[in-house]
């Protein structure tokens, strides 16, 4: 005989929740699921009225459902948020290329402005040939540097308020699981907060904390949502794999393992004789950094100087340089730098065009790209002349060339 769903005791459950183990119906499914996302939105205080609020978006089931779930809970629950869907191309061909594409389908189906920044544009070098130059031995420490500094750049040249990111509770357990097991303190006493400040100047959330990467497939699929789902051409030797298998073996045991260790990353407090990294900026590109010169510019510098392993752990340029082969130095063939905006000059213009934008909004606009605050996307706003270039599907030349 079916079970009747245990939350109305009307519908037939179709499903189990991985996270509770509660056999509900699809209607319920998507109440409580929807519901929780809100209740963490809300609880945690994420966001304020009139913010712009970037999706990092890849395409993916997490980026995917993110992008739906946010813009059903704005018009539901009126958080009158401005969204924006914010990708990074890392030049993965067969992956990033084929992923994009359903991004740019999302933009359709979802209604929301789409912004595409790429490593090509951003640093000179794209996924396939820092791969070449490297290996793929170290080739994730590259691209988790790059995207996290690219999908901040992007949002100043959005000018949004915060950007929210499809990482879920799975990820967030493997996370503390890795800074655990390098015993990465400083990283591991960030790594559970809900938001963060990236450069200092953009707030980075996580709505999807306690969801559960289970219930976010299963949200996907009853919902036949648009997404991609095959992985990355460069990820099977990503040490979180490792401990992602560590994690499911565990999960298989106790369902409740994956929130238990969010909840003990939570409490961890470390001692008071621990001295933490103070945060400074990049004395070249200005980026929130430990160091003088932030990880992305050291890593940068060392594939322009033929250099790919500078950087790579403690690794020194002195070290790097005597370290490689000579002939495998001169088969990477050294680069001319990309000139990179600065951010503080990034920020400059975020706040130029904040200044445009809320001149637009209390004048009368006379624009035909324009139609109020949701429709403006802060580009080169006027009274006589208003155009939204966001709204339109572009890669972003950040050199403004």
């Amino acid at each position: 005989m079916p079970r009747q769903c245990e939350i109305c005791h009307e519908a037939r459950a179709v499903l189990k929740r991985p996270k509770t183990g509660q056999r509900i119906c699809q209607a319920c499914f998507f109440r409580v699921f929807e519901t929780e996302v809100h209740n963490t939105i809300t609880s945690s205080q994420l966001f304020r009225p009139g913010d712009r609020v970037g999706i990092g978006a890849s395409g993916g089931k997490d980026s995917t459902v993110l992008a739906y779930v946010m813009k059903l809970l704005n018009e539901r629950y009126n958080y009158g948020l401005s969204l924006f869907l914010l990708s990074v191309d890392e030049g993965i061909s067969g992956y990033r290329d084929d992923s994009l594409e359903t991004v740019k389908r999302n933009k359709e189906q979802y209604g929301l402005p789409l912004m595409i920044v790429s490593y090509e544009q951003l640093y000179g070098w794209s996924m396939d040939s820092i791969v070449e130059a490297v290996g793929r031995k170290n080739n994730c420490t590259f691209c988790g540097v790059f995207r996290r500094q690219a999908l901040d750049r992007g949002a100043l040249l959005l000018d949004l308020d915060h950007i929210v990111t499809g990482h879920n509770a799975d990820d967030l357990a493997e996370t503390i699981l890795m800074n655990i097991f390098r015993g990465d303190i400083p990283r591991l006493t960030r790594c559970t907060s809900i938001a963060t400040k990236g450069d200092g100047y953009i707030v980075r959330s996580k709505p999807f904390k306690y969801a559960y990467e289970k219930e976010i497939v299963m949200y996907a699929y009853l919902r036949r949502l648009d997404y991609f789902s095959t992985e990355c051409t460069y990820s099977p030797n990503a040490y979180r794999g490792y401990a992602r298998v560590f994690l499911k073996d565990l999960e298989a045991l106790r369902p409740s393992t994956i929130l238990d260790i969010i909840h003990t990353g939570e409490r961890l407090q470390v001692a008071g004789d621990v001295v933490l990294p103070e945060a400074s900026v990049c004395e070249k590109c200005g980026y929130i950094s430990s160091n003088r010169v932030c990880k992305a510019c050291v890593l940068l510098e060392g594939l322009e100087r033929g250099l790919p392993k500078m950087g790579i752990g403690r690794v020194t340029a002195a070290a790097a340089s005597a370290g490689e082969d000579e002939a495998e130095r001169q088969s990477i063939r050294p680069r001319k730098p990309v000139e990179q905006v600065h951010f503080a000059e990034l920020a400059e213009r975020a706040a130029r065009m904040r200044s445009e934008r809320r001149a637009c909004e209390t004048s009368s606009c006379a624009g035909t790209g324009c139609a109020g605050p949701q429709q403006c996307a802060g580009t080169a706003c006027t009274e006589s002349q208003c155009t939204a270039a966001a709204q339109t599907t572009t890669h972003h030349d950040p050199l403004g060339k």
